[in-house]
């Protein structure tokens, strides 16, 4: 019911953004095609078929390949985009938007005939020596790229940080106050020599690949993936809502064992994870020219990590600073047991840690 519930929120805000850029992207069509060109040769001739006409048209397209392109999108990434390559993903989505254009476009022209009674042929086969529908086509293919280019970044920077980074946000260091979570795979050199460099790769590829099944679920951002290890992060109120920050790690872990039977099968082995978690301010701010991106600076990662390192000593899954801890709104969900204060490796104070521990 979960997993239906959440595949259901995902198809829902991409309905939502698809059908928002299709419909201006394809007004836009109307505009730059027919707008103040009277004399061109198209579908309409100015005498009878108006601009506003033209509009509406492109406009109930684009309408309608927002709709079923969000599905297509939505298909597409559940079951290709682990499977293939980007390349082959957008060859793949470009023919099926061909053939939906074709379809779609043959519709339209329906409605718009009984609506306007406008004679444009829609007779089988008229899209093959139409010269504006390859126009169109043409012109889909590229507001397609567009909006892949927009997603693919969005998945590379994060969500929300592309457009950050367009408005030149982060050119100067800015200081923000967000919750880090360092994710490690536990006794991963142990498995590595089980299984080999390659089987290994192929763990942590399904490890991940789970834990952004997770990750939108909490509102968590992914930072960095560095081997076996995944750095997580919250603007500091998102990470204390409903206690996200520490409800990720065992919705991590169950999705994990919802799964055990496939990982001890496939690699004989089962993953687990440890995880450090603490918050502050730190500075972030835009870096390098070349495979440019965002980084964080500041003591506040630099512990993050160094707790979760600690997670061996104490033989716990997970640990917390007990500033943290202290900002965490009280929840029957999970309880927590003091450990100590440690002197963590860099670091001149001492830092009280605590684990935490599911009721669930």
């Amino acid at each position: 019911m979960k997993r239906r519930n959440k595949d259901l929120k995902k198809l829902l805000k991409q309905l939502g953004q698809s059908i928002v850029f299709w419909m201006i992207a394809m007004a836009l069509f109307a505009i730059f095609r027919y707008y103040g060109l009277a004399e061109e040769e198209g579908i309409f001739t100015p005498a009878e078929y108006s601009f506003s006409r033209a509009l509406s048209m492109f406009t109930l397209f684009g309408l309608l390949i927002g709709v079923v392109g969000a599905f297509i999108e939505f298909v597409l990434d559940k079951y290709l985009s682990k499977r293939v390559s980007i390349g082959l993903s957008l060859i793949i989505g470009f023919l099926v938007y061909l053939i939906t254009t074709v379809i779609l476009s043959t519709l339209v022209i329906e409605i718009t005939n009984l609506v306007y009674d406008m004679g444009i042929n829609n007779k089988k086969g008229w899209w093959i020596f139409d010269r504006t529908f390859w126009a169109i086509i043409l012109y889909i293919a590229i507001a397609g790229l567009v909006l892949s280019s927009i997603q693919i970044a969005n998945d590379k920077f994060g969500k929300g940080v592309f457009l950050k980074m367009l408005f030149g946000k982060y050119k100067e260091p800015k200081e923000e106050k967000r919750i880090f979570m360092f994710l490690d795979l536990k006794s991963s050199t142990a498995i590595a020599e089980q299984l080999g460099h390659l089987k290994y790769s192929q763990l942590i590829q399904d490890c991940f690949y789970d834990l952004n099944e997770v990750v939108p679920n909490y509102d968590a951002e992914i930072y960095q993936y560095v081997g076996d290890e995944a750095v997580l992060s919250w603007p500091y109120e998102k990470g204390l809502s409903n206690n996200n920050c520490v409800k990720l790690f065992f919705a991590f872990k169950q999705k994990l064992l919802t799964k055990k039977d496939y990982y001890t099968n496939k690699y004989g082995a089962f993953p687990e994870f440890k995880a450090g978690l603490h918050g502050g301010v730190l500075m972030v701010a835009e870096v390098g020219v070349v495979k440019k991106e965002v980084a964080y600076h500041g003591d506040v990662i630099n512990t993050s990590a160094r707790i979760q390192a600690e997670c061996n000593s104490y033989q716990v899954p997970i640990l917390i600073s007990e500033k943290l801890l202290k900002d965490l709104i009280s929840d029957d969900f999970f309880s927590t047991k003091y450990l100590g204060d440690v002197l963590l490796k860099g670091k001149q104070k001492k830092v009280n840690i605590h684990t935490v521990i599911t009721n669930a």
